[in-house]
């Protein structure tokens, strides 16, 4: 394994213990989140595969948030939350924030459109959910994340395709293509 790659999952783990610690400690109401706060290995495994197509200039800007968050005693997760629900007014209003949106949304219809049996949910969900998580992130974060967006978008590829593509692949399938075959035949 190359050092960069060590990092890197290193990177990956710090945050992930740290989203971990605020999703466990969100107050939610009782038919909604605690399920999944129950299945800390479910949230690892979905915010692993969130993370593990950014560079490691993003992922070491976004622990540096999520560590001043810690030291400042702000829940990001509760933030985020809190927006979603449009419980509190937005938290910034950098322009990086509807870019990134915008790219990940027009890949998100793709990946729907190519894989209907494994991509689900509706547009304005998602979109709500990213840019609410957005909001939390530093304008520094920001940035780097909008250069990995651009660096994809340069290079022909689809973030999210090659996040699920790693999901599937770290729970044992083939490919996405092979797990949209086998749950199309489940559904015919």
């Amino acid at each position: 394994m190359e050092t960069g790659t060590k990092d890197k999952w290193a990177l990956i783990n710090a945050i992930i213990e740290h989203e971990l610690k605020m999703f466990q400690a969100v107050n939610s109401r009782p038919d909604a989140g605690q399920d999944c706060q129950q299945r800390p290995e479910t949230f690892r495994l979905m915010r692993w595969m969130h993370h593990s197509v950014l560079s490691e200039a993003t992922l070491s800007a976004y622990l540096e948030d999520l560590e001043a968050a810690v030291a400042l005693e702000r829940n990001l997760v509760t933030e985020k939350y809190a927006r979603m629900g449009n419980q509190i007014p937005a938290l910034k209003d950098n322009p990086l924030i509807f870019r990134i949106a915008e790219a990940e949304c027009a890949w998100m219809k793709e990946l729907r459109e190519r894989y209907p049996h494994v991509i689900q949910g509706e547009a304005d969900s998602f979109r709500n959910y990213l840019v609410s998580e957005l909001e939390t992130y530093s304008d520094d974060t920001l940035a780097r994340l909008w250069g990995d967006v651009q660096a994809a978008m340069v290079r022909g590829l689809n973030l999210p395709q090659m996040r699920y593509r790693n999901l599937f692949k770290r729970l044992g399938y083939e490919s996405l293509e092979a797990v949209e075959a086998e749950k199309s035949e489940k559904r015919d």
